[in-house]
């Protein structure tokens, strides 16, 4: 008998319509797999869409269909990127609920999302990462500090987003203090990163039959200032896939790419970014709810890894379910 599966997207940030996307590949994959249901949880309300557009609430304090009470899912797919999907809040929701679902746990979700808690606790497991400064909600605004620690130009990030929403390059004084100011209205913390004039990489990692599998390199080349919005999902960059890159070089960034998987205690599939500069690679940021539109990058490498994207998605239902029992 097929398993129900719910498929969770949108979400509360300004990532929605990009998780959407994601949520339609995803139920397009698997749905003559298993049963797949399209719901969307939203600010407003949570809701499964079936296959006449025809709405039905969700009850939330059980996350069962309140019209179809007894349809029980067996497994979540998450595919809802930023808050609430990738920051710990709906896996613990599920948790609660003792409902399997794909990817993180509440705890590793909390740390990855956050990129301050992330490149410090990767920084003390030998990882390179950019010089940074943090600063938090309470800290007064010392700009020549600031600047005395990672230079100019720099980064400014807002601690907890994704897809490049929140963050900004500073190329002057003022151009800093304007940033920062941008940077909190997506967070209350803020990571200043200097920045690494260098190539850049995105590296998938996946469990897959049971095993962690560091799929073909990916190099973004942008024309935009950097890998931003546009750049991500507006065709205003270049993805090389199988970047071109020494081979020794690639051994050594699939090493790291895999360590960091593994020291995060990463399950499901997984994306990181990585400047590479004067042979040496810098960690940016994870990806534990990679994009899976078309568009997205992880897709790309599971086909060039020669890894069906049906296969892999059914694979991360398993390895959730297997997880739970």
């Amino acid at each position: 008998m097929k398993i129900n599966v719910a498929i969770i997207m949108g979400g509360y940030s300004l990532e929605n319509q990009i998780s959407e996307k994601s949520g339609k590949v995803v139920f397009d994959n698997l749905n003559n797999i298993f049963n797949c249901y399209n719901i969307y949880i939203t600010n407003e309300e949570w809701y499964y869409v079936d296959s006449t557009n025809k709405k039905f609430k969700i009850d939330q304090n059980n996350f069962k269909i309140i019209e179809q009470p007894k349809i029980k899912f067996d497994c979540i797919f998450n595919a809802i990127h930023g808050d609430p999907g990738e920051n710990g809040k709906i896996q613990s929701y599920f948790e609660n609920l003792s409902i399997p679902i794909t990817g993180c746990d509440s705890s590793q979700s909390e740390i990855t999302f956050d990129k301050i808690k992330c490149i410090d606790f990767l920084k003390n497991k030998s990882v390179k990462v950019a010089n940074s400064f943090v600063l938090n909600k309470s800290d007064s605004l010392n700009i020549n500090k600031i600047i005395s620690q990672v230079g100019l130009p720099c980064f400014v990030k807002a601690s907890k987003s994704g897809s490049s929403f929140g963050v900004y390059k500073a190329y002057k004084k003022n151009d800093l203090v304007d940033a920062i100011k941008k940077a909190k209205k997506y967070d209350d913390n803020i990571l200043i990163e200097s920045f690494i004039n260098g190539r850049e990489f995105s590296v998938g990692v996946v469990k897959y039959n049971n095993q962690i599998i560091v799929l073909p390199i990916t190099e973004i080349i942008t024309s935009n200032d950097f890998f931003d919005y546009q750049a991500k999902y507006e065709g205003k960059s270049e993805e090389i896939t199988p970047a071109v890159i020494e081979n020794n070089l690639k051994i050594e960034l699939k090493k790291i790419a895999k360590k960091i998987y593994k020291t995060l205690k990463i399950k499901g599939l997984s994306r990181s970014e990585f400047i590479l500069k004067d042979n040496d690679f810098y960690f940016l940021e994870i990806n534990t709810v990679p994009g899976l539109s078309k568009e997205s990058i992880l897709p790309q490498q599971s086909i060039q890894a020669g890894i069906p994207i049906d296969k892999l998605f059914a694979s991360t239902i398993h390895e959730a379910m297997e997880n739970t029992n």
